[in-house]
């Protein structure tokens, strides 16, 4: 039956064209074994990204929502795939010897607790101020990844205490994660180089320690909202866990050689997409010029 109606289509037949496209939402609303592979392979090639630079959930979001699910449920359940990519490669991390457990648990519990906030204030927060300013702020970080000298695989000086660190780049930018999201990890990332001096792959390995618990706060909230796509979810979760195994070993292995570009990708990815925003600035200016 799809082949007979995928003929048609590709002879014309926009009657046949409009019960294909009928048959693929209804099979998305199923979750039919055909769109769970699918999305599998998204969240792989999202987790080994995730794993080196973040940036997944510009290609998981988009991907759910496609499948079928609401804008809210498909950002819920990006995040539950995550959750497992960000293990997985933690795990590898962990097992090069490349996270400080005992000085950095604290920032990993504050980061959670932030989140955890951001996600149950997040109706209050400006979004659509914060989606104007941070492409330019997005930007900038691409900037930096590129022409700073600290972006190397050396630890340079640490500029603030871990303390300092605590209370507030872990706190603040584990709100953001909670109430917004886009450009989390290339925020711990720059705060691990500039902060306290980390050298970019030991830097990569905090920042997914962080953004999993980042991540598991905000998770709560939309599984207590009832959120969250179980099945589709773990399916994708399997693959984010497989590709972050590839991601990690990837950095550890070539270091910021492949880091510090990813990140630069990511920054401006993120701001690319903010600006088709049609309610950003940037892209009214663009359409009205037009």
């Amino acid at each position: 039956m799809e082949t007979e109606a995928l003929n048609e289509i590709l002879r014309g037949d926009s009657a046949s064209a409009i019960r294909f496209m009928d048959m693929i939402s209804f099979l998305a609303g199923e979750h039919s074994l055909f769109i769970l592979c699918i999305l599998a392979g998204v969240a792989f090639l999202a987790g080994a990204f995730d794993a080196i630079a973040g940036g997944g959930g510009l290609v998981t979001v988009p991907a759910l929502v496609i499948a079928g699910l609401d804008p809210v449920s498909a950002i819920a359940t990006s995040k539950l795939q995550a959750t497992l990519g960000a293990i997985s490669a933690t795990k590898n991390f962990a097992r090069a010897g490349l996270i400080e457990w005992e000085r950095i648990w604290p920032a990993t519990v504050l980061a959670c607790l932030g989140s955890i906030m951001g996600a149950l204030v997040v109706s209050s927060v400006p979004q659509q101020l914060v989606k104007t300013g941070l492409p330019f702020l997005l930007i900038i970080m691409a900037l930096y990844f590129a022409l700073s000298p600290k972006m190397t695989d050396d630890d340079a000086e640490q500029r603030v205490s871990m303390a300092a660190f605590c209370a507030t780049a872990a706190v603040v930018i584990g709100f953001y994660d909670g109430a917004f999201g886009p450009g989390t990890g290339s925020f711990f990332m720059i705060a691990f180089v500039l902060l306290l001096g980390y050298g970019v792959v030991r830097a990569t390995a905090h920042t997914k320690l962080l953004n999993l618990a980042s991540i598991l706060g905000s998770l709560s909230i939309y599984v207590f909202q009832g959120l969250v796509h179980w099945r589709i979810g773990v399916v994708m979760g399997l693959g984010a866990f497989i590709g972050a195994q590839v991601g990690s070993k990837l950095a550890i292995r070539v270091g910021a050689k492949l880091i510090r570009p990813l990140l630069m990708v990511v920054c401006c990815a993120i701001a690319f997409k903010l600006m088709l925003d049609p309610m950003h600035p940037v892209y009214r200016w663009i359409a009205g010029s037009i």
